[in-house]
């Protein structure tokens, strides 16, 4: 822990500006966007299924997105990459705030989705990966821990624009936000990443298919991929169904509230540890195990009784999730180097996407279906230690 001090002490200026990437990433994420989704259906008068499809494809449209975008922070100024994907993230939180029909809903949730959960996050996940070598791995758990500030402010800050103005006031006053950043990202040097950029000349769309293709039909690729797919699928798909779950349990959602806490805790602990055992013992050796808590958890939270259940999910998921970022994006640099990590990083970052639309479409399909909830969750528990054991081939790239 000393070590990352002294890193942090002495890098700040730095893993600073991609900490304040992921923390406003918050506007473009599923939980603050959750937030408005009452108001919506009603003034919209749409039901929750069809706002779920409209969600899961502009999710999806977002993430095929940026396999046209995501290299530009190979050889853009961070600045100005930056300032266009800020832009964009405002741009369309004012949007949905002034949308009058679904065609500007779609068009809105599409920006929030593809600049604030893809760009945002790309952004700073990458120049970390760049900018530090033999620290990465500090870097970006410092980075990540954006998210989990975010998680904590945010959802309180917009309830309470939106319980004491309206949906609309709070989506066009945090857009609004957003555009003041601006102005301080105009006075902050952000040279010292830009040395890292690429000198070749912007890839044409024949390469960047290419690169594209000979990274999906890797071997790595098939073993990293399940991962970091069964993971964001898992996690968006029982997030979002959790309190429905926790009702038909009979357990108290207050309580189950009061719980979560824990969860923001671990993620904010082990985001930090990932950092450091990632440099300690690098992220090829972590990828084998990371999953291994979430798995296990997952169990308790389906069939135990006691709410002590849910509990331990929800420890054993801070814990996966907290350290995965991190181990995710270092191990794609330790494997395939920084040189195109943007590019490389951004066909992880699409299925990833994908996979958080499909998950709460799925699951909520095969409960229609008549499948319990306790048996997708176990369902789920038994495919990840398949994963599991793919993840273990590692260990020969």
């Amino acid at each position: 822990m000393k070590d990352f001090y002294y890193f942090i002490k002495g890098n700040f200026r730095t893993v600073s500006f991609g900490w304040l990437l992921t923390f406003l990433s918050a506007f473009g994420q599923t939980f603050l966007i959750s937030l408005y989704v009452p108001e919506i259906l009603r003034s919209f008068a749409i039901s929750e299924g069809t706002f779920g499809s409209i969600y899961a494809g502009c999710t999806v449209a977002a993430s095929f997105i940026m396999l046209s975008v995501g290299h530009t922070v190979d050889h853009i100024p961070v600045k100005k990459i930056t300032a266009f994907t800020v832009v964009g993230l405002a741009l369309s939180s004012i949007l949905l705030g002034l949308s009058n029909n679904v065609l500007w809903l779609i068009l809105a949730i599409t920006g929030l989705r593809l600049t604030g959960q893809g760009l945002m996050t790309h952004i700073s996940m990458t120049i970390m990966s760049k900018q530090y070598g033999r620290n990465r791995g500090k870097a970006l758990s410092f980075s990540s821990l954006g998210f989990s500030v975010g998680e904590a402010i945010f959802p309180l800050i917009i309830s309470f624009l939106i319980a004491w103005w309206d949906w609309r006031v709070a989506a066009i006053l945090s857009g609004s936000v957003l555009l003041l950043y601006l102005f301080r990202l105009k006075f902050t040097d952000l040279g010292t990443f830009d040395a890292s950029l690429s000198t070749a000349e912007k890839p044409s769309a024949f390469s960047l298919l290419k690169d594209y293709k000979k990274v999906v039909f890797d071997r790595r690729f098939g073993i990293m991929m399940p991962t970091s797919f069964i993971w964001s699928f898992s996690a968006t798909a029982i997030f979002f169904y959790q309190y429905v779950f926790v009702e038909n349990k009979g357990w108290s959602v207050h309580l189950y509230a009061t719980f979560f806490t824990v969860y923001a805790v671990t993620r904010f602990l082990f985001s930090l540890f990932g950092g450091m055992w990632v440099d300690k013992y690098t992220a090829k050796k972590l990828f084998r195990f990371y999953l291994i808590p979430a798995a296990i958890g997952l169990l308790p939270f389906a069939f135990m009784n006691s709410i002590i259940g849910a509990l331990l999910f929800l420890v054993t998921a801070g814990i996966t999730m907290g350290v995965s970022g991190t181990v995710k994006t270092s191990l794609i640099a330790e494997l395939y180097g920084t040189e195109k990590l943007g590019a490389i990083r951004s066909v992880f970052t699409m299925f990833s996407v994908v996979s958080t639309a499909l998950g709460p479409l799925v699951v909520g399909l095969l409960m229609d279906a008549g499948v319990s909830f306790e048996y997708l969750i176990a369902g789920i528990s038994g495919l990840m230690v398949l994963i599991i054991l793919n993840s273990q081939r590692i260990g020969s790239c």
